[in-house]
């Protein structure tokens, strides 16, 4: 008998201790501390969509508690409030809110947003809970709606193409499309001939500018002789000239001089005019009466 009764103790204790294990694991997976402290606040919503117990409590990104229940309100239709757990270190400024926002995995979590004041709610007291809209509700708030204002005008863009590619006139601009680049290509063939044909133009041209090269090289070398010459003395020699005809000059017009004389005495222009009139007299008289001037005698 004694021994039978250490048998059930013994099996007693195994299923308390399995009770406890299972009991803890379980919300050890929840993220349950059941060692540590906490302290409990309440927060109502209209919608929980995606809220789960255990789900996180954060501010500022950092985890400061969870979702320890949450029950819906049956004498407040249409609300559920949520109980919160959070560090029993953590004190919540009167005005906080706690924001449920959402993933783009749907999955909610809670947002602490601290108010700045120095009076702080109670343990047990219930927080301001506010819905605000996460990723995918502002995708369908905000692009949804401009998507479906898009899907008009793409509407009518397709029957435009549509419209523009079912023309004829699409298909007979295609064709003198092809038609022009038919010519084209053969306009390159002709050129191509025609550049082959201007090949030995090309050599006459190259020996041209070889001449053109060689010319210059003559006039840089007479260019240098002619910088090498005496232009010094010719130099010289023509203002030599210059003076010697200023000086003939200035003796032309000076009558004291001989020359001068010569080309302004009226005296001399008059000597030789009663000369030449003279002359001119005996000629006259020679042709009327020879035989005064020639005797020819005949032996």
């Amino acid at each position: 008998m004694k021994k039978f009764f250490r048998k059930e103790v013994v099996i007693g204790l195994c299923v308390i201790a399995a009770l406890a294990i299972l009991f803890f694991g379980i919300n050890f997976l929840k993220g349950v501390n059941l060692f540590r402290a906490a302290n409990y606040y309440y927060a109502t919503y209209t919608n929980v969509e995606g809220l789960a117990i255990s789900a996180p409590v954060t501010i500022n990104g950092y985890k400061v508690g969870q979702v320890r229940e949450i029950n819906y309100q049956f004498d407040n239709p249409g609300h559920v409030v949520v109980e919160l757990s959070l560090d029993k270190n953590l004190r919540v400024p009167a005005g906080s809110q706690a924001r449920l926002t959402t993933d783009l995995l749907g999955t909610a979590s809670i947002v602490l947003s601290m108010a700045n004041a120095t009076a702080f709610h109670a343990v047990g007291d219930t927080i301001t809970g506010v819905n605000t809209p996460g990723l995918m509700g502002n995708v369908t708030e905000k692009l949804l709606p401009s998507v479906e204002a898009v899907f008009p005008k793409i509407d009518t863009l397709i029957s435009n193409l549509n419209a523009i590619t079912g023309n004829p006139a699409l298909h007979s601009s295609i064709s003198r499309l092809d038609a022009i680049t038919a010519d084209l290509a053969k306009s390159s063939q002709s050129l191509s001939r025609m550049l082959a044909d201007l090949g030995p133009a090309t050599r006459n041209i190259r020996s041209i500018a070889s001449n053109v090269d060689t010319i210059t090289g003559n006039f840089s070398e007479i260019s240098s002789q002619l910088s090498q010459a005496r232009v010094d003395s010719i130099i010289a020699d023509l203002e030599k000239t210059t003076a010697n005809i200023h000086t003939l000059s200035r003796q032309l017009n000076d009558p004291n001089s001989t020359v001068g004389l010569l080309t302004q005495d009226p005296a001399l222009y008059n000597n030789l005019n009663n000369t030449v009139v003279s002359l001119d007299s005996l000629f006259t008289d020679i042709k009327a009466h020879p035989k005064r001037y020639i005797n020819i005698k005949v032996f």
